[in-house]
């Protein structure tokens, strides 16, 4: 075990919740560490369903192409916690990992807060200690009360497409969810919104008039190419390459980051070279989104032809995503081995992809007690008329029982988990 490792368990421990939205305790936090998240470069906050990680990719990517120095702070992580906290464009090393997590939880001094806001604390201190340009800021769940929302005057805020998820949290409607959202609207500060539901888009509207945010919708992709896309960003069009990242849905994310880049008034970006935003757009990597595979144990018992492919979307809204990217795939079978935590709906993630798949197993997550069982999954795939179906104790086991039933198919998709597309990276990447 890391070092870092073991300082995380004790930090997971010191609050009995997971998850407990509030800004009360970061806030307590930070101010006994000399409010660190008052001393940042220019933030661009993030919130959204879908999209989020993504277009900070691209965020990142294009500010990196223009020279900038840039920091990054996202979650969950996939395979290491270090994931989480970028530093001027450098993944945070062990030491320095362990010395800001040792040096908060000292401060801290036992008292209760969850795992996420001690965390993020950690993080806003080494954003503060290491110089940057700009720190593109994912929010962790929801906005309003998120630990991430303590920036009283971010450059810019953005709101990707938003669906219904985290239900339990934020609500069961679009509308419910989109408040929580909206919060991280800031009074006289840019926001850009993605393309939304006329529910999310009706919300976020209401709150930016009540609290005097200035929206900036006025973008969208015009025209896709064979070899690229055309974007119009208010009177502006601008012609670029395809996103190195796979799926329509990414002409979306990045035409979210180019807006944004024109709106956020980083000092040398609005009115930034169209070479710049295309190498941007062609650097970005974002893992486990639609990711192709090319290494390790499961690719190497793949039949010739046929691809492994990793996506940990989990929502409805990632279902219809990658749906819509089978369809445009050349055909052959799909086959889908799925692992899915237990507060998600199997059957619904299900139904807009089943009629492309040839076959199914339900694996169990390792690790994770709080996810469905393989003969849940199993009968949720069945239910949604995709036979056969199979419950299976393992990637190994669940990719030999669907090659036994379909010997050479196009594909291989692993879906349905973050925390599943972590454990499957640990041995891929």
């Amino acid at each position: 075990m890391a070092r870092s490792d073991a300082i995380l368990a004790r930090l997971g421990k010191l609050h009995p919740k997971v998850i407990d939205l509030s800004l009360g305790r970061i806030t307590r936090l930070l101010e006994k560490l000399g409010n660190p998240h008052l001393a940042l470069p220019p933030v661009i906050h993030l919130a959204g369903t879908n999209g989020k990680g993504s277009t900070q990719a691209y965020l990142r990517a294009i500010y990196e192409a223009a020279g900038l120095r840039v920091h990054c702070s996202t979650s969950p992580h996939l395979v290491r916690f270090h994931e989480r906290i970028t530093l001027a464009g450098e993944m945070i090393s062990e030491d320095a990992l362990c010395d800001l997590l040792e040096e908060v939880e000292t401060v801290n001094g036992g008292e209760s807060i969850t795992f996420f806001e001690i965390t993020q604390a950690a993080a806003f201190l080494a954003f503060a200690r290491v110089p940057a340009d700009v720190l593109v800021l994912e929010t962790g769940l929801g906005g309003r009360v998120d630990a991430s929302n303590v920036i009283d005057q971010p450059a810019a805020t953005v709101i990707t497409p938003i669906s219904l998820d985290h239900q339990g949290f934020l609500g069961d409607t679009i509308a419910k969810i989109a408040f929580e959202k909206a919060g991280i609207m800031k009074p006289g500060v840019i926001s850009v919104l993605a393309p939304q539901t006329l529910d999310a888009f009706n919300t976020l509207v209401t709150h930016a008039n009540n609290i005097n945010a200035r929206i900036f919708n006025d973008f969208d992709v015009i025209e896709e190419r064979e070899d690229g896309f055309d974007l119009r960003i208010g009177k502006d069009v601008i012609s670029l390459p395809h996103p190195a990242l796979p799926g329509r849905h990414q002409y979306t994310n990045a035409a979210t980051a180019i807006a944004t880049v024109r709106k956020a008034g980083i000092p040398g970006c609005d009115g930034m070279d169209v070479d710049i935003l295309a190498r941007g757009l062609q650097n970005a990597s974002w893992p486990a989104r639609l990711q192709k595979l090319t290494k390790g144990p499961l690719c190497d018992a793949l039949p010739d032809g046929c691809e492994l492919i990793l996506d940990g979307g989990h929502n409805i809204a990632a279902a219809e995503v990658i749906s819509d990217w089978l369809s445009r795939q050349p055909k052959g079978d799909t086959l889908v081995i799925m692992g899915m935590l237990d507060n998600r709906d199997a059957e619904a993630f299900l139904k807009p992809v089943a009629p492309q798949i040839s076959a199914f197993a339900g694996v169990p997550i390792p690790g994770e007690h709080q996810a469905h069982l393989p003969e849940t999954l199993r009968d949720a795939a069945t239910a949604c008329g995709i036979a056969p179906s199979f419950a299976c104790d393992g990637f190994q086991n669940g990719l030999e029982t669907l090659l036994a039933a379909h010997p050479n198919p196009k594909r291989v998709l692993i879906l349905g988990s973050l925390y599943l597309a972590g454990l499957v990276l640990e041995n891929h990447a």
